[in-house]
């Protein structure tokens, strides 16, 4: 079964470098600039917040989209909305920082808490599309999405940060290692956003 894991296309916050988190921000109009993915699947998994709804709507025009608890970005409490230029004197956001940003956002999750909700809902999905013998599945959720998960389960493996594709962009995944070592084996990086570098 390929897998893809793929980012929502770019809003505001993203532009200007806010952190978004649970926020429900939608796509910019530059974010709309997505082309649909050329892979016609009955339905696609997505992530509660409407950017990543509104993505899929573009990349799997005629895919039902289907909401999953789970997915959502990090949410990132008090930080939210701001960026780390507006934070850079702020006590709390510096420690965060200097903890390598493990630690608990005020307000908000730890990378640990995050990761672990990401990777849960993720591996209940593929679970499923394997025991119905999908040929292919879909997720549009976030940037951090794709890097808990392919942190955790990604082949060759990389870094949390290494794995943060382009708005609009991400991975195709093969999962033939899925039932028997929880890994899935990178195919091919792609991105959908008009006037991105990366190829597709």
């Amino acid at each position: 079964m390929l897998i893809y894991l793929l980012r929502h296309g770019e809003t505001v916050y993203n532009a200007q470098r806010r952190y978004q988190g649970a926020q429900d921000v939608p796509l910019s109009a530059q974010g709309r600039r997505l082309r649909p993915a050329g892979v016609e699947l009955p339905a696609v998994y997505v992530s509660p917040l409407t950017r990543a709804a509104e993505s899929a709507a573009l990349l799997f025009p005629r895919a039902r989209l289907v909401p999953v608890e789970g997915l959502q970005e990090m949410h990132f409490g008090a930080f939210e909305g701001r960026s780390a230029q507006e934070m850079e004197d702020d006590p709390a956001y510096r420690a965060w920082v200097e903890g390598d940003c493990l630690g608990r956002c005020p307000g908000g999750e730890s990378r640990a808490e995050f990761s672990d909700r990401c990777c849960a809902a993720f591996s209940r999905l593929v679970d499923e599309e394997l025991r119905k013998g999908s040929p292919c599945m879909a997720v549009v959720a976030h940037g951090g999405t794709q890097m808990a998960v392919l942190e955790r389960f990604g082949a060759p493996g990389r870094a949390y940060y290494a794995w943060c594709a382009p708005n609009g962009g991400g991975y195709v995944l093969r999962a033939d290692r899925w039932a028997s070592e929880r890994k899935l084996d990178l195919v091919q990086e792609v991105c959908f956003a008009e006037g991105s570098p990366w190829k597709s």
